[in-house]
């Protein structure tokens, strides 16, 4: 099939077992035999690549910091940008109703498939197949990453708005979404008294509050203090 020979030249992998990179592709919504075993995998191997990737990178950083670069690499956006950039999209196996809903470019749709064709390639090669296939689609955004979360941007905000005799930053929850592994926070940070409204998506509550007050130290002109 000559698409997915296409998608296999993006990846830079060439599959033993083609018929696990068509399950990959294939949503529940057009089969019962469908990807989302795939997916589960998927998930697990690439944290385990993007975790070992970013301790290479930043062999100086902590934990905590650690933790955040690689939940805003494999957070929903993140991993749907990916799938646009090799237009998975147009390789998606889907059902009627979802073909006629816009699947093609669903974000979750995007995310979780990238996910199951990690997972077939787990499956495929081995691990090291994974990795090589993620530091080839991750390169550029592993590059990007903000080297700023080495910093906990909660606390230098908090002690930001006290030399300024404001009250603490007031943190709330706008919306949560995603499925329970892969779930998605909307965090709003509001800073009284300065009229400073920011917001922060992430993989957990703690993440979303880090890079809103990321984008607020960012506002105040205080993001590059050390």
């Amino acid at each position: 099939m000559e698409s997915q020979l296409q998608l296999e030249r993006r990846l830079g992998y060439r599959f033993t077992d083609g018929a696990l990179l068509a399950l990959a592709l294939t949503h529940r919504s057009s089969s019962e035999v469908n990807n989302e075993r795939l997916e589960f995998l998927g998930d697990a191997a690439l944290g385990c690549v993007i975790a070992e990737w970013l301790c290479e990178v930043f062999p100086d950083a902590r934990e905590h910091s650690l933790t955040l670069m690689r939940a805003s690499l494999v957070k929903r956006s993140t991993l749907s940008r990916v799938a646009r950039e090799i237009s998975l999209g147009e390789q998606l196996r889907l059902g009627i109703g979802e073909l006629r809903s816009g699947g093609r470019q669903r974000e979750s749709i995007l995310a979780d498939t990238l996910e199951a064709i990690l997972g077939a390639a787990l499956q495929d090669g081995g691990l090291e197949v994974v990795k090589r296939i993620v530091r080839k689609l991750f390169a550029e955004h592993v590059a990007q990453v903000d080297a700023g979360m080495a910093r906990d941007s909660k606390t230098h905000l908090q002690e930001t708005v006290q030399a300024r005799r404001l009250p603490p930053p007031d943190y709330r929850v706008i919306s949560r979404s995603g499925d329970e592994h892969l779930p998605e926070f909307l965090v709003e940070c509001r800073i009284e008294g300065l009229r400073v409204v920011t917001q922060g998506q992430g993989g957990s509550r703690r993440e979303a509050e880090q890079v809103a007050a990321r984008a607020a130290l960012d506002l105040l002109g205080d993001a590059d203090d050390a």
